[in-house]
């Protein structure tokens, strides 16, 4: 919860689900507009326990927002006070489909928070990258074929512009390369008979 404290200091502000165990207490109700969406169900400013004993105080905004496509009803807290509730589960739904992240690597504060930020600098470099490329790309096909290929050389502009073409040329090139190779055709051979 410290990471709560700091955001405000830092002028950077989060968007996460309330957990059910939560403990909070409503200060102030904020009107839904009219033209609202109506999956926004309450917007309002709220003082969140934290700590040990639950001593600590961490002033928040909870938006409760029923999503009936999926039939569910989700809690969000945020520390911003200046967007409309239904951006605030806008962007919660985006960070999910974007990041979705099941679980951490580690479980101390700095694990997470590496993971965090690693995650958000590999998000963009791929929005630099589709920005720069001519052919249409789903975001997350871009994604899966980043991490199938995370070990292969390859130029990803020419690939992502031409899948098929940068693919012959990198066998042809592996090719070239392996003609001198005595074990060129016995590939795995020997890892084959020592089994």
């Amino acid at each position: 919860m410290h990471s709560m404290k700091f955001s405000q200091q830092s002028k950077v502000w989060y968007v996460t689900r309330l957990k059910e165990n939560a403990l909070y207490v409503a200060r102030k109700e904020f009107d839904i507009p009219d033209d609202a969406d109506s999956g926004v169900l309450e917007d309002e400013e709220i003082d969140l326990s934290y700590g040990e004993k639950k001593e600590l105080k961490h002033r928040a905004r909870r938006v409760a927002y029923w999503d009936s496509t999926n039939k569910r009803l989700f809690e969000f807290i945020t520390n911003n006070f200046e967007l409309t509730a239904e951006e605030i589960a806008l962007i919660y739904k985006k960070l999910k489909q974007n990041f979705p992240l099941k679980y951490f690597l580690g479980d101390n504060e700095n694990a997470i928070i590496i993971q965090i930020w690693i995650v958000m600098l590999a998000n963009l470099l791929l929005t630099i990258l589709k920005s720069r490329i001519k052919k249409p790309w789903a975001f997350s096909n871009m994604v899966t074929i980043i991490r199938h290929q995370l070990m292969s050389y390859i130029n990803v502009y020419t690939f992502f512009e031409d899948p098929e073409r940068a693919w012959r040329e990198l066998i042809k090139e592996n090719r070239l390369n392996n003609q001198y190779s005595l074990f060129q055709n016995c590939e795995g051979a020997y890892f084959k008979k020592r089994r």
